[in-house]
């Protein structure tokens, strides 16, 4: 296959999983941090760093807000809900897993 090919099948599948987190608000961040080790945070850090590699001046919470579909304060205040403790011993395990 063509680089080409290669970079459109890429950016399909990223806007897709983009898509898909924001019609998951049910979704927490941390319920995806548990389970997969990454969430909306880091996705929008990673797209931003891509753009600051590929020379494009954009400031984080605008990346943010591609991602989340809207600024991250909004979705925070519509959809996020505070980890209980039991999500937050799970962060904390796999964190320390991580770091091993």
């Amino acid at each position: 296959m063509s680089d080409d090919k290669t970079i459109q099948a890429e950016a399909a599948a990223f806007r897709r999983l983009v898509e898909h987190l924001r019609k998951r608000t049910d979704v927490q961040n941390i319920d995806l941090m548990n389970q997969a080790g990454f969430c909306r945070n880091c996705l929008s850090k990673w797209y931003h760093a891509a753009l600051t590699d590929l020379g494009a001046e954009q400031e984080y919470e605008e990346s943010r807000s591609e991602i989340y579909g809207m600024p991250y304060n909004e979705w925070k205040k519509r959809y996020h809900t505070e980890p209980t403790a039991e999500q937050q011993a799970e962060f904390l395990r796999s964190q320390s897993q991580a770091n091993h």
